[in-house]
């Protein structure tokens, strides 16, 4: 909203910033929704959990190992959950910061323009780190049709993700045919 030549582009800055204001808002529905759902609360607890494969995956990573065998993985790898936590904060301070630009009386001594820096500053990190993952997720079009459909072939599975599908055996779910 602070491009020029792109708020024009786009127009009607009054109706574009009002819906940023509720989309903002409005942010936290989904997550909250997702808590009726037992396997969303299984990925929550998946998520919040570093086992000692996940130190090995970092090591992995750091050091430039690719082989399978050298990142072990469940069902998200210690990059996604490193990122999950990341960006469920980074929400919460978009939230709050946003709500500080909107009720400037809310915390007097918390100035607005305190608020802009960090709401902006947080905003190009996320832009930044959101760029990076998708060109991760580019690089791996297997990936991107588990993120469409929810299924992933069962080598896919085995090579990045070998102790999820293990676990998933383990505990006697079913699996399409196709996949995991």
């Amino acid at each position: 909203m602070y491009l020029g030549p792109l708020a024009q582009l786009v127009g009607r800055r009054h109706l574009m910033a009002t819906l940023h204001e509720w989309s903002g808002i409005s942010l936290p529905l989904p997550f909250l929704l997702g808590l009726f759902s037992a396997d969303f609360r299984a990925d929550l607890r998946r998520l919040n959990r570093f086992a000692v494969y996940d130190r090995q995956w970092l090591r992995a990573v750091r050091r430039r190992r690719t082989s399978p065998e050298a990142r072990p993985a469940g069902k998200f790898n210690a990059g996604q959950k490193i990122y999950a936590g990341w960006i469920a904060g980074a929400v919460l301070v978009m939230m709050s910061t946003g709500l500080l630009m909107w009720f400037t009386g809310l915390l007097p001594f918390i100035s607005r323009t305190s608020a802009i820096f960090v709401h902006d500053l947080l905003a190009w990190a996320i832009v930044f780190v959101v760029v990076g993952h998708m060109r991760k997720a580019f690089e791996d079009p297997d990936a991107r049709l588990g993120m469409r459909t929810g299924y992933v072939s069962r080598s896919w599975a085995q090579r990045y993700h070998s102790r999820w599908l293990r676990e998933e055996r383990g505990n006697g779910m079913a699996e399409r045919a196709d996949g995991v």
